[in-house]
């Protein structure tokens, strides 16, 4: 048995999140229906998060066991024709050892969230951005980020149906910046609660436009109480980014032939 990993980049659109859900299709449906295809082998796949519906991927990393004599370069080529049209995309490729885990070795997971700012709707992008079309103070949305760095509880920006243990996280970085009509936002962490940077970022669109003090983002944080949430920002606009490894097992590694 051979433990490959994959990076998949999707739209997230047309599923219902990256996991299995009884009730629409998923990304990870889809790609096990691909690997039962081509290799005629029933496999599970173990991803580094778990997107929600409508949310986006870059490089998400996934991995599963198969007995197949397929090289990791023949497997991803096999794969992809397998998968199209459905828009996913297995971007890598390689084979890991046995202990190596898409999700438990995982050592931090990164997020970027856009949000096109113009009065003009977006067009090439639509469906993948959120359109405020009020003007944002960026800076001011970065600063009010950096109250949410470090260790918190954060029960105010955690989901009803967070699974979680634990609502109190580590969060390495909340970047802010403007990038002509485009604002992004970018965060990182070991692991994330369910809904939490959709949240973060809501409450820091409401800052932007003016409607929230910056100091309000921190007195939020404070409260540990979801009735302080001021507004979960739609999913369409958050992509997972990256997974980072020890071992130089990443998102950075080349696919082998």
């Amino acid at each position: 048995m051979t433990r490959f990993a994959f990076t998949l980049e999707f739209d997230g659109a047309p599923f219902q999140g990256l996991q299995r859900q009884k009730h629409g299709p998923s990304v990870q449906q889809a790609v096990e229906e691909a690997i039962t295809a081509v290799t005629g082998q029933t496999a599970a796949l173990h991803s580094a998060g778990r997107t929600d519906s409508g949310v986006h991927a870059l490089a998400m990393r996934s991995h599963c066991d198969l007995e197949t004599a397929l090289a990791p370069f023949r497997l991803m080529e096999a794969l992809n024709a397998t998968l199209r049209p459905a828009p996913i995309a297995v971007i890598s490729c390689e084979i890991v050892p046995d202990d190596w885990h898409a999700r438990f070795s995982c050592t931090g997971r990164s997020y970027i969230y856009k949000i096109c700012n113009r009065r003009a709707p977006p067009t090439l992008d639509a469906g993948r951005v959120w359109h405020i079309r009020p003007d944002l103070d960026a800076a001011a949305m970065h600063r009010a980020a950096q109250a949410l760095v470090g260790q918190h509880d954060f029960t105010t920006f955690r989901s009803a149906h967070c699974q979680s243990d634990s609502p109190v996280k580590t969060l390495d970085l909340l970047d802010v910046r403007r990038e002509g009509q485009t604002v992004l936002i970018e965060a990182a962490a070991r692991s994330f609660l369910h809904h939490q940077v959709r949240s973060m970022v809501g409450c820091l669109a409401l800052v932007g436009l003016g409607r929230w003090p910056e100091s309000r983002i921190a007195m939020a944080l404070a409260a540990a109480d979801r009735q302080e949430l001021g507004l979960n920002a739609p999913p369409h606009g958050l992509y997972f980014m990256a997974a980072t490894y020890h071992h130089n097992h990443d998102t950075t590694q080349e696919r082998q032939s």
